[in-house]
């Protein structure tokens, strides 16, 4: 009896084990042999999750011991030329037989109501897919105004009839997984009427702002497993949010915020901001960068992250926390051509130009002269100077070059300066950074601007936007 009640338990621990895992079983009978992939999306890429070798019989059978995260799964046929979507959930024991001759229409999924509703939802849009491409191929051959009219007509029935039927989705089906991906996906409301002044536009544009996540939330896992959730992420850090680091990361604390119960979407999150910042766009936004590190990152918070990953995040922001926008620049104690100290910050201008360049770099043998052209045309009678600093190559001594490169292109006006191996190795027993830790030299020239109080204004920049940069201070700054 013992015995019995041994075995009954036994496999009653089996059942509870296999329905916390997933199984998908997938039958094409178009294929003999080969191997398939079940992947999901995570941005805009598929990641593989598992692989099925197929039988003889056109069977193959993925399988673990653990749910898998709800989102959009694509099943990869052997060849990597078919695909087959469905949504994974709840209900994760789900058989697909598929005939690859039409996979939209003669594809059946069982043990999942939801991949019902959507496929269901894939037929429809795949029908007026194909009617709205139609009409707007016939829109652009029309040839006279009636027959633009009547295909414009036509485009607008089928996108409206295509937004209906997505509509009565989120209102008769509201908790299923279609209708939470429908939602996040939605547009917000647009007035219909077109602005006039310049506060309607300025209303549109906040009404647009503040309703964009209304579909989305931050602690539902699911939409990160879709292709559209990163391009919505992209658009709105990229377009619709002022690019101002300070709005970003404001901006940026709050989502993380919403999303620290959600342990994949959080992660999913820091990882896109710190990619995102880490080389910015846009001269400034690596504050947001310093921030991420900072409150995040130096805390431990990402451990999902390898030694590798981690040892390069706090690398670049050492790089940068000494050199952001806004910040005064560290001062620098070299030695001019003439072996005397010169100081950064003893050089007294309005605005000073700090160049770190090599003789012996191509590129600098190009802008230099070009930089000192502009200073002698325009930039020395408003009162710049430039504090130019050699940045030698490790491998050799650059210091002789250096010398007549001066010599030969009378760069006598700069503020010429450069670092003795002696000094450098004494800041390294120190352990103090390196000029170039603190100004994140990586490349030569490379360009920043101070101002009157040595803050930073302008950094990595070309001398054509040193100039534009320059033209903008001096007119505001100059008086009515």
């Amino acid at each position: 009896m013992k015995k019995y009640l041994f075995v009954a338990l036994a496999l009653l621990l089996v059942q509870i084990v296999s329905a916390q895992g997933y199984q998908v079983s997938l039958k094409a009978p178009a294929f003999k042999s080969g191997i398939a992939y079940l992947t999901h999306y995570w941005g805009t890429n598929l990641n593989v999750v598992d692989s099925a070798a197929i039988n003889s019989s056109g069977v193959g059978i993925f399988k673990g011991p653990e749910k898998l995260i709800g989102g959009i799964y694509v099943v990869v046929l052997p060849g990597k030329q078919i695909r087959i979507e469905l949504l994974i959930d709840k209900e994760q024991q789900i058989s697909i037989t598929t005939d690859t001759s039409d996979v939209i229409n003669k594809t059946v999924i069982t043990g999942s109501k939801e991949n019902i509703l959507y496929q269901q939802y894939q037929k429809f849009v795949a029908s007026k897919g194909k009617l709205l491409q139609e009409e707007r191929m016939a829109y652009a051959m029309s040839t006279t105004k009636a027959d633009s009219l009547l295909h414009e007509k036509n485009y607008n029935l089928y996108n409206g009839q295509l937004n209906d039927y997505r509509e009565g989705v989120l209102k008769n089906q509201p908790k299923s997984m279609l209708a939470v991906l429908l939602s996040a996906m939605k547009e917000p409301d647009m007035p219909k009427q077109s602005p006039v002044t310049h506060q309607d536009t300025l209303n549109y544009y906040y009404n647009y702002r503040n309703h964009y996540w209304d579909g989305v939330s931050f602690m539902d896992e699911r939409v990160i497993r879709t292709p559209f959730f990163i391009k919505k992420i992209e658009q709105y850090y990229g377009e619709i949010l002022p690019q101002a680091p300070d709005s970003i990361i404001k901006d940026v604390d709050y989502k993380l915020l919403l999303a620290r119960s959600c342990p994949e979407m959080y992660k999913f999150l820091l990882n896109w901001f710190t990619d995102n910042y880490i080389n910015p766009k846009y001269m400034g936004q690596d504050a947001i960068f310093v921030h991420l590190f900072e409150k995040y990152h130096s805390k431990g918070i990402s451990n999902w992250l390898n030694e590798k990953q981690m040892e390069s995040i706090s690398r670049r922001a050492y790089m940068l926390m000494s050199n952001l926008v806004g910040e005064k620049g560290a001062d620098l104690q070299l030695l001019d051509s003439t072996g005397k100290p010169s100081s950064l910050y003893n050089v007294q201008a309005d605005f000073t130009l700090l160049c770190f360049w090599d003789p012996n770099c191509g590129h600098c043998k190009e802008e230099v002269p070009r930089l000192d052209s502009i200073y002698r045309a325009s930039w020395k009678k408003h009162g710049v100077k430039i504090y130019a600093v050699l940045t030698p190559d490790e491998k050799t001594n650059s210091k002789p070059d250096w010398v007549n490169y001066i010599k030969e292109h009378n760069l006598s006006d700069w503020t010429n300066v450069y670092q003795t191996k002696e000094m450098e190795l004494a800041d390294f027993a120190a352990q103090k950074p390196s000029f170039r830790q603190l100004y994140d030299v990586t490349l030569t020239p490379t360009l920043y601007l101070l101002d009157k109080e040595k803050r930073i204004i302008g950094k990595r920049l070309t001398w054509q936007q040193l100039n534009d940069l320059l033209e903008v201070k001096w007119k505001t700054s100059s008086p009515n």
